[in-house]
């Protein structure tokens, strides 16, 4: 008895489904790469290259330090702050309760600004999960880690 190698439509199907499976798999790779920093964020020269690489430069001995944790829900401020992160890329709801390092600088290239200007960095590892531009001035502004043209 002779086997045929015809393609039957349960094959076909299966064939289709597994190039389909093998695109998203790929498409969420390369969605992760893009979003995830290609610096060593636990390092200083690390969070000095990748906010560079956003048009950032920063003043090294400026830095300030200190662990945190991100609350156990997301209310008021920190649920209008989530929000900002989320349009980034970023989520803090994935990181409740959990500690993290927070890493401060001041922006020497911050446009059209007389006052200081902040970067904040959230760093789990070497991961970024949220960060921030932000100036403590009065009339002080808040905004995500791209940066912005006027």
């Amino acid at each position: 008895m002779l086997k045929t190698h015809a393609l039957t439509k349960k094959k076909a199907l299966a064939i289709v489904l597994l190039i389909g499976l093998v695109l998203l798999v790929l498409i969420g790779l390369r969605w992760y790469t893009a979003r995830s920093p290609r610096c060593d964020l636990s390092t200083l020269e690390g969070r000095q290259a990748f906010l560079l690489e956003l048009g950032w430069e920063i003043d090294p001995d400026s830095e300030e330090f200190r662990t945190v944790v991100v609350p156990e829900k997301l209310e008021g401020i920190m649920s209008q702050y989530n929000r900002m992160q989320l349009a980034q890329g970023y989520d803090l709801s994935a990181h409740l309760g959990e500690s993290c390092q927070q890493y401060s600088y001041r922006l020497l290239n911050y446009p059209d600004s007389d006052n200081p200007v902040f970067v904040t960095l959230y760093i789990q590892g070497d991961q970024l999960i949220a960060g921030d531009i932000h100036s403590n001035a009065l009339n002080g502004f808040m905004h995500g880690l791209k940066k912005i043209t006027k």
